[in-house]
């Protein structure tokens, strides 16, 4: 792809490890605690990595006997946060990018490449022509090779786990942030290295989102659902979810039933229509038209999207993606059906093929009693 659009450099930043997919997909690496990471791929050597690490001539990560394909690991002391800092690893990549005269720059991701950043190389690589790769990238990288299938189908199967293993976790008196540390406890001694989990509870007749740590100080009560997001990554550093709905003590409400049966009907109409060549913009319509006329809230954000190394990925099945679905893609489906009685949501990830979608999470497709 470089040789034919005659790209001389790739350079990516990032310093997020929830949707620093495609740092990972290049060096087998994310940044590390949201410290920033670099990345330089020329067409005809070996990458250039700059982390926020040590001066030279010291080592800095990755580890020597872990990369693969760099042939420099750089660092310099900077943080985002100390101002005067701004510049070092700019400096550090313009020693690299000035090799080449003359020479034509892919940025990859610009929404993660910092100001600082950019401006420095602008500023010293006068002569330098620079586009945007991101798209380029993103059609080589989101189609998933068998190997990659493979290591998705572990995570899926990790989360089923997780779970089988929330009946045993979620009782009356716990709060919902014990039950988030003992379910990320579960999955980092199953392989999981970072993302999502959300956990929220609330009486029956209610709407019961999941919500973020900040708000989960409730103490659980018989009679309460509890909703769940598990959205993280697996042993190879490729993400799924799993969304489900779990009731303490007593059958789900009627209310709860029904909004839980739309949802899961508005799932396999969506799966149903994961072909290649489906229009994602066709596929939010006929969700959103869907949930409405069976009386409940419209979608306000997305329902289903891609999946890889980054939590959210391409494609997003919203009304603005301009791609189509093709074969090889992993996506996930959680669909909602939310009134001002109950919040119902379910969702499952699922590989695009020829033949149609496969489903690679296989817990209980029910509304879960402990």
């Amino acid at each position: 792809m470089m040789k034919e659009k005659k790209i001389d450099y790739l350079v990516m930043q990032n310093s997020e490890e929830y949707m620093g997919g495609t740092i990972r997909w290049f060096t087998d690496f994310s940044a590390r605690h949201q410290f920033p990471m670099t990345v330089i791929f020329p067409v005809d050597d070996e990458m250039t990595t700059i982390v926020c690490g040590v001066d030279p001539p010291g080592d800095n990560f990755p580890h020597a006997w872990a990369a693969r394909g760099i042939k420099n690991r750089w660092g310099a002391v900077y943080f985002s946060t100390v101002q005067y800092t701004n510049e070092y690893e700019g400096e550090r990549a313009v020693a690299v990018l000035k090799e080449k005269k003359k020479p034509t720059i892919g940025l990859v991701e610009k929404a993660f490449i910092p100001m600082t950043f950019y401006e420095y190389l602008a500023k010293h690589l006068t002569d330098a022509t620079f586009v945007d790769a991101t798209e380029w990238i993103d059609e080589l990288r989101v189609p998933k090779s068998p190997e990659e299938i493979e290591l998705i189908k572990g995570t899926a199967a990790m989360q089923d786990a997780c779970a089988e293993e929330l009946k045993n976790i979620i009782r009356p008196g716990k709060r919902d942030i014990d039950v988030y540390a003992e379910t990320h406890c579960f999955l980092s001694k199953h392989g999981s290295e970072r993302g999502l989990v959300q956990i929220g509870s609330g009486p029956l007749g209610t709407v019961v989102p999941f919500d973020i740590p900040h708000f989960q100080n409730r103490v659980i009560k018989d009679g309460d659902q509890v909703t769940v997001l598990i959205e993280v990554n697996g042993p190879g550093g490729y993400y799924t979810e799993i969304l489900r709905v779990y009731v303490v003590g007593k059958q789900p409400s009627q209310a709860l039933q029904e909004a839980y049966g739309v949802a899961i009907e508005a799932h396999e109409m969506t799966v149903k229509g994961l072909m290649p060549g489906a229009d994602p913009k066709e596929l939010w319509a006929n969700y959103r038209n869907f949930v409405t006329r069976k009386g409940y809230f419209g979608p306000s954000r997305s329902f289903a999207h891609g999946q890889g190394l980054s939590l959210v990925d391409r494609p997003n099945l919203r009304p603005d993606e301009p791609w189509k679905i093709k074969a090889g893609m992993n996506i996930a489906v959680h669909p909602y059906a939310v009134n001002k009685e109950a919040f119902s949501i379910y969702g499952d990830n699922y590989i695009t093929t020829d033949s149609g979608p496969e489903r690679l999470h296989k817990y209980s497709r029910e509304i879960t009693v402990v």
